[in-house]
């Protein structure tokens, strides 16, 4: 058999130590120290701009007036400063401050980035929230809620024609309201452009640089907000310390960042912790670029996407599994994409969801065919209150679920609970708690002072600690069938989607206090060619297809072939044709399902599954001994 070729890639922790605790605890640490980081992240931009200052850090193509891309428009490391010290300089006129900081309502552009450094290096915090709160909700019920937490001075949007309904609908007249394009109706509108104009001071009680200066690691450098499951998101305080200690922890697990000229193109919003702090910070970290990706893993933008990634090629690469399933199949038909994609990456890393397994297959088969090896696909665990990376994998054999060591830096508990293990985080990279909300806070953390992450973990292999972790789904998702069996939902969640590949795109576990387990799939749009309809079809008709209803008939069949008992059956499953919505809380901006969202929200769907009231797909009769 011949022996599978990876590109080389150097695992940075390969080695940990478990130490005993009280009954049913265990502490796992790396066995390496983590190196020195800087006490903020603005030093890092200061430096790149003194010993690069002609290379650009950001790019974004320009936008044409019919709403397609043009030309990139690059930023310098020189340009980068020279603005943040401007933007910087006119926050602090305003007298803005945590109390009242900048909220940032629009998507990923330069302006964004620019306000961002602008932030950073005034010690002004700010918070870039989900675009879909301003656009895609109706009542915009989450933006009120992040308005009430933050009291924020000054809020920006990208274009004041698609944001000035959220803005009017939540801001008072006292915040300022900047825009780059337009104005707002009926409200006083600053210009992006005025901000650049201010001159930034060295002297006197707001100068910019002076209050660069006076910032340290206990600065606050921005909000990040959690998703909100059952109750409102929490606004994650984010330090310079969590910042800086992270990016060095992260290039102590993962070499290949430091180790030749940084490129990413990249899509995730910087409104999560994925998008926001590991991969923007890792650019002002390590002197690298960053290409602003407007596509998307959705119909409509992964075109934009499969665009620039023909053109521009990374030298590591992020993304989500919806993204890099396209992306798999994009490669089987498009030279133009493989030979650009494959040809300096060293590195793929997935996160957010669980990646199927005939993915992962896909992605290999494209790379051995073109390439004659393997790119590593990277994963690991983390999570906003995180900063976000604490776990990562620990060799090229990376399999589904796989989580790996603790990053340098973190001690991991580990709490025997309920029949799982919780993993629980403690180190520099961990937040203090969230904005305003003291009980939340101390909630959050044990006696020890350990984040207790909601995380289930197992070994990989029990006899080889230094294999590291797996990930055992989270522990507010499992439940107890009317049996009083447990159901572990993460892994049988993974394991419906590789029996479906490529047609679901996530599945929601049903059963609590029932007598069987059933299932909620999200289709992916591939199952419309499978239908054999026509592509204007409704996706009601499309799934209730003879040939989409066979092939589903057929994964339940299969899958009650492999379980081990009522916790691990699909005893009915069913296909939703309304996707999952971000103003229900049901998804995230990258794409992952919130379970607990989902099933609040379709109680009246999960009795009719298991009431036989709703058309659902059985397990055999033969299956059901």
């Amino acid at each position: 058999m011949t022996a599978v070729k990876y590109r080389p890639l150097t695992f940075g922790v390969t080695r940990a130590t478990l130490r005993d605790g009280s009954t049913g605890v265990h502490y796992l640490s790396a066995d390496q120290d983590l190196p020195p980081y800087p006490a903020r992240i603005t030093d890092r931009l200061v430096h790149w701009a003194a010993t690069r200052p002609d290379q650009t850090v950001f790019a974004r193509r320009t936008k044409n007036a019919d709403g397609s891309t043009g030309d990139w428009r690059h930023i310098t490391f020189a340009q980068a400063l020279e603005a943040a010290r401007r933007i910087g300089q006119s926050l602090l006129d305003r007298g803005l401050s945590a109390e009242r900081p900048v909220l940032i309502l629009s998507e990923n552009d330069l302006e964004h980035a620019l306000l961002a450094l602008g932030c950073i290096y005034a010690g002004i915090a700010y918070c870039p929230t989900s675009p879909a709160y301003s656009l895609v909700s109706q009542d915009f019920d989450k933006l009120h809620h992040v308005v009430k937490t933050l009291t924020p001075g000054l809020v920006f949007a990208s274009d004041a024609q698609r944001y000035s309904r959220a803005m009017l609908a939540t801001l008072g007249d006292d915040v300022e309201l900047v825009t780059t394009q337009g104005t707002v109706p009926g409200r006083a509108t600053t210009p992006f452009d005025a901000l650049l104009e201010t001159e930034a001071r060295t002297q006197g009680g707001k100068a910019v640089d002076a209050a660069m200066a006076a910032t340290g690691p206990d600065t606050i450098v921005k909000f990040l907000f959690t998703s909100g499951s059952t109750k409102m998101p929490k606004a994650v305080i984010n330090t310079q310390r969590m910042w800086c200690a992270n990016q060095q922890q992260m290039m102590a697990s993962m070499p290949v960042l430091a180790e030749g000229p940084l490129v990413l193109v990249d899509w995730l919003p910087w409104n999560h912790t994925f998008g926001g702090n590991h991969n923007f910070g890792m650019v002002l970290f390590h002197g690298g670029t960053l290409f602003i990706d407007d596509g998307k893993p959705t119909p409509a933008l992964m075109g934009e996407t499969l665009r620039n990634l023909r053109e521009i090629a990374p030298t590591v690469y992020f993304n989500v599994p919806t993204g890099f399933e396209a992306i798999a199949n994009a490669m089987k038909t498009d030279e133009a994409l493989r030979k650009t994609l494959l040809s300096r990456v060293q590195m793929f890393f997935y996160a957010g969801a669980a990646l199927a397994q005939p993915v992962w297959d896909a992605l290999h088969a494209v790379q051995e065919s073109e390439i004659g090896e393997r790119i590593v696909m990277g994963t690991g665990l983390g999570m906003t209150e995180s900063g976000p990376f604490g776990i990562f994998v620990t060799s090229p054999n990376v399999k589904a679920g796989d989580l790996g060591l603790p990053t340098p830096g973190i001690v991991l508990k580990l709490v025997d609970t309920e029949g799982k293990t919780e993993v629980r985080y403690k180190g520099p990279n961990i937040t203090p708690g969230y904005w305003r909300m003291p009980a939340e806070t101390a909630d959050a953390f044990d006696e020890e002072g350990f984040f207790k992450t909601g995380d289930a973990v197992k070994w990989i292999d029990e006899t080889d600690i230094h294999q590291g972790l797996k990930f055992d789904g989270r522990i507010a998702e499992d439940f107890k069938l009317a049996t009083g069996t447990f159901v572990s939902v993460g892994p049988l969640r993974a394991k419906i989607i590789a029996a479906g590949a490529p047609y679901i795109q996530d599945v929601v576990i049903t059963g609590l206090n029932m007598k069987e387990v059933g299932a909620m799939v999200f289709p992916t749009p591939l199952v419309r060619g499978l239908s054999g309809l026509a592509a204007d079809a409704s996706m009601h008709d499309v799934l209730n297809s003879p040939a989409v209803l066979a092939h589903f008939q057929h994964v339940v069949t299969d899958l009650a072939k492999t379980s081990t008992g009522s916790a691990s059956r699909i005893a009915r499953l069913c296909l939703l044709a309304d996707p999952p919505t971000i103003d229900r809380g049901e998804v995230t901006d990258k794409g992952s399902i919130n379970q607990r969202a989902v099933l609040a929200h379709r109680a009246e769907t999960v009795d009719r599954l298991h009431d036989g009231t709703l058309h659902a797909i059985l397990q055999p009769e033969q299956d059901k001994a």
